[in-house]
């Protein structure tokens, strides 16, 4: 059963701005309680053990006008949005110390207040760490409380880049290559530089990845983690359908992309939690089409692929519909095919098996589906019985980044995983790609879609077609 069958209206879409609670002010966070982060930090100290320390570096200062953002790791582990600003974790004292920057009045005339060193107490009391220093005393705290004690502690820190606003690791890691291959550039990220740094500066530490233990904990979400993604979720099936009602023949790509970012500010969003993908025709082809500058052509589908950053969460949805407002018989085979799949992936998805079996038990029930669609071309028939094939259908984790951290194809599947679902398709003889998303939360007793408010079936889309999105009813003065 979907959640919000019913289709929302613009003054709809009002009312439910209306209705959510007041943004945190600057500074700190109300999503979770104290204990949530202290629990979190306490799992660290439990995973590098006695002898050792765990040391993060927040998000620097923006440059120009950007909005700071803190990195995913360290709002993980803190919830404090301030620029520069160190964990300390130390797994023998089991006691953890922020370092944060000293106050700067004048910014703070501007901008509105900003935790600080000056601060201490305050920010004790929400994030609940034992101690808030100066950033000046790291290093001080390093020599006289470690360093020249034997014997000296091993030292974690992620070596993994740090994710920040409409950043996954994965495209980070891309970026990085980027750079270090262009011989007039070479630059290294910011992770790199500090990692650097650290063995520069204390040779005397045996240096060790925090990474992977970051991973393993942010791969299995709190309820409270899966409540933001589910509201992420919705919201992008809000904004996907608002984009669905704009639709029409000769509208751009970008203005069915600005019908769901209204949608999503208006309901407390950041800003997207990465760069839409608003395709239509062959533009969907390109796995990440970002240009979003086409007019949209009758006969054709349109791919949309968005969600919004939600109080640092996000989600990973997609749908596909006609722009002249009806499926062509081919169209309804094709994506009709991906619509079973869907079904059939979510009804095997569950607690104790692997991806790899759920994807076998599903491709087993669309066997005899695909034999009753009745194809107008052999070539039609090839590329489903392939998609049957292709193993990367459970796509990937989802949560604080898109293309979140941690792996869960290696094992088997545990409540509190969030990952997507995204049953696709090519004819590459006709450069066609069909494909929908949804994500999904592992549960104690199977699978629960946390995007299913936004419609799945063809009928249901076309009907939404039919309604008058903002773009109809706010006409752009200029193209």
């Amino acid at each position: 059963m979907m959640r919000f069958r019913t289709l929302v209206s613009v003054v709809g879409l009002l009312l439910l701005a209306g209705a959510q609670p007041l943004l945190a002010q600057p500074g700190y966070q109300t999503d979770f309680p104290i204990e949530e982060f202290a629990a979190r930090r306490h799992s660290i100290m439990d995973s590098i053990g006695t002898g050792a320390l765990a040391l993060l570096q927040g998000q620097a200062a923006v440059e120009g006008f950007y909005v700071f953002r803190q990195t995913n790791d360290f709002y993980y582990l803190t919830g404090l949005e301030v620029p520069h600003a160190y964990l300390l974790i130390d797994g023998t004292s089991r006691q953890s110390t922020l370092y944060l920057a000293h106050r700067n009045a004048g910014r703070e005339r501007n901008e509105g207040k900003v935790y600080s060193a000056e601060d201490a107490d305050e920010v004790k009391r929400l994030t609940g760490v034992d101690r808030v220093e100066p950033i000046e005393a790291l290093m001080r705290d390093f020599i006289w409380s470690y360093l020249v004690r034997l014997p000296n502690p091993i030292l974690f820190t992620p070596f993994s880049p740090a994710e920040g606003q409409y950043e996954s690791r994965d495209e980070i890691l891309g970026g990085v290559a980027a750079h270090l291959a262009d011989p007039w550039d070479g630059a290294s990220n910011r992770t790199t530089r500090f990692v650097q740094l650290l063995r520069d500066r204390y040779p005397q530490l045996a240096l060790h990845d925090l990474s992977p233990a970051l991973d393993a904990m942010r791969l299995v979400k709190s309820n409270r983690e899966i409540d933001l993604i589910r509201t992420a979720s919705e919201l992008a099936g809000l904004g996907i359908m608002e984009a669905i009602r704009s639709t029409a023949p000769g509208v751009m790509e970008y203005q069915i992309d600005a019908a769901a970012n209204v949608v999503f500010s208006m309901n407390g969003a950041r800003s997207e939690g990465y760069r839409s993908i608003t395709a239509g025709g062959k533009n969907a082809w390109m796995g990440h089409y970002f240009h979003n500058s086409a007019p949209l052509v009758a006969g054709d589908l349109v791919l949309m692929d968005v969600a919004p950053d939600y109080r640092y969460y996000t989600s990973d949805v997609a749908r596909m519909w006609p722009v002249n407002g009806t499926y062509s018989k081919d169209q309804r085979d094709m994506y009709g095919f991906i619509i079973a799949y869907r079904n059939a992936l979510l009804k095997h998805i569950r607690p104790g098996v692997t991806p790899a079996q759920v994807m076998d038990e599903a491709a087993a029930d669309m066997r005899p589906v695909l034999d009753r669609i009745a194809f107008s071309k052999p070539i039609y028939r090839t590329a489903c019985e392939k998609a049957l094939a292709f193993r990367g259908h459970l796509s990937h984790p989802v949560g604080m980044a898109v293309h979140d951290v941690g792996v869960y194809r290696n094992q088997t599947l545990k409540p509190g995983m969030v990952f997507s679902i995204d049953p696709m398709i090519w004819v590459d003889e006709e450069t066609l790609y069909i494909r929908m998303e949804d994500v999904v939360v592992v549960t104690e007793t199977g699978v629960e879609n946390l995007s299913d408010n936004i419609p799945a079936e063809m009928d249901e889309l076309e009907a939404l077609i039919r309604e008058e999105g903002i773009v109809q009813l706010r006409p752009a003065v200029f193209r």
